[in-house]
């Protein structure tokens, strides 16, 4: 007799989305972008998503006809809010209901994958051959995790005060623990008529020698490091702050990096072209102008590249640039290769469906082939 086999469970929506919120999540996304799933029912059962950076009436019925039931969408072919969706319509509108009527679900990442670890910036800064870059732009991570606690102690009693909120989880940072900073002063107080101070005496303004303690408390302790705080320290009515601790932004949108080897312009677009079908390349700065570093902005540059103080060995790689911001880099001495805006961000599709298969077993993620640039040569 065969051994039984449990069955794994089926892929849903909500499991692609969530394979994808790790990949990208979308607190990295621009405040303005709409990201996440657009259109669908998280409950749908998935066995083949279709790929594409735009969304178009072709990329719908390629969808359809591959009997995909999800379309990941690097562009929001929902932005601003619609008013109908119409079969016969010439907006966006018509082809989610292409979707919809096809039961195909609809998920964008957009500017959350351009801030995430590998994603359209990083794919990129590999291409034109960087091995380690930094954001341009922090984004900020949402909310609060950690505090800052600090309390105000008699010198004789600061070690069993700070043994106490060592023991009840505070001062825990990475593999070290019981941290936490000291420092003497003089603390001040004037007790009414109701109290009974530990030191001193009521209705007199007293001064008196004491130590600041500061450590850290994870969220999820802080009630009890505070209920110990309160059963150690010696004073009546003790005195303490709690500051909550923002988490350092580790994600940002655009790179900037020093290309493993030195290069010229010329060779750089070359490498680029060779790489990513992108046949309305432009450039600023002459082809022989040598290349130490790269400033990636995929899509269109904007004045992110401006927040460097850009010199004559770098060279901005992006989508598009507008008139007078490419007068800016040629006053720079800078140099710029603008692929079209579609050519710089569709490089991360592969691999990112490459991650998709390691994280969705059993799913087929497919490249769209009706995804094309709107722009080619004449």
């Amino acid at each position: 007799m065969k051994p039984s086999r449990r069955r794994s469970k089926p892929c849903t929506v909500q499991t692609f989305c969530d394979a994808m919120e790790r990949i990208a999540p979308p607190s990295l996304a621009q405040s303005w972008d709409n990201v996440g799933l657009l259109a669908g029912d998280p409950k749908t059962p998935i066995n083949r998503v279709l790929l594409c950076i735009d969304l178009t009436q072709d990329v719908a019925q390629e969808a359809a006809k591959k009997k995909a039931e999800l379309v990941l969408a690097y562009h929001p072919p929902i932005f601003s809010p619609m008013a109908a969706l119409r079969a016969d319509s010439f907006g966006t509108d018509a082809i989610v209901f292409t979707c919809i009527k096809n039961g195909i679900a609809i998920y964008s990442t957009h500017t959350a994958l351009d801030a995430a670890q590998g994603g359209t910036n990083d794919v990129m800064a590999s291409l034109c051959g960087c091995a380690k870059t930094d954001p341009l732009a922090y984004v900020d991570t949402p909310g609060h995790s950690r505090y800052k606690l600090v309390v105000f102690v008699p010198p004789k009693d600061v070690n069993k005060v700070a043994k106490a909120l060592f023991d009840a989880g505070a001062g825990n940072i990475g593999d070290y623990a019981q941290c936490g900073f000291r420092s003497s002063g003089t603390g001040s107080f004037l007790g009414g008529e109701a109290t009974n101070p530990h030191l001193g005496r009521r209705g007199r303004l007293e001064f008196v020698d004491e130590v600041r303690l500061e450590t850290v408390v994870d969220d999820d302790r802080l009630a009890s490091v505070v209920q110990a705080l309160r059963t150690a320290q010696p004073y009546e009515e003790p005195a303490f702050d709690i500051y909550p601790l923002k988490p350092a932004p580790t994600r940002g949108i655009g790179r900037v990096g020093l290309l493993e080897r030195s290069t010229t312009l010329g060779r750089l677009v070359r490498r680029l072209c060779d790489q990513i079908p992108a046949p309305c390349t432009q450039v600023v700065g002459k082809t022989g102008q040598r290349i130490n570093r790269v400033v990636v902005v995929v899509g269109a540059a904007g004045s992110l590249p401006f927040q460097l103080k850009l010199t004559p060995q770098d060279c901005v790689v992006t989508g598009e640039i507008r008139h007078h911001d490419a007068l800016t880099i040629r006053r720079y001495g800078a140099s710029a290769i603008a692929l079209s805006h579609w050519a710089s961000e569709r490089p991360v599709l592969k691999p990112l469906a490459q991650r998709l298969r390691t994280a969705l077993p059993g799913v087929s993620t497919i490249l769209s082939s009706a995804d094309r640039d709107p722009l080619s040569m004449p």
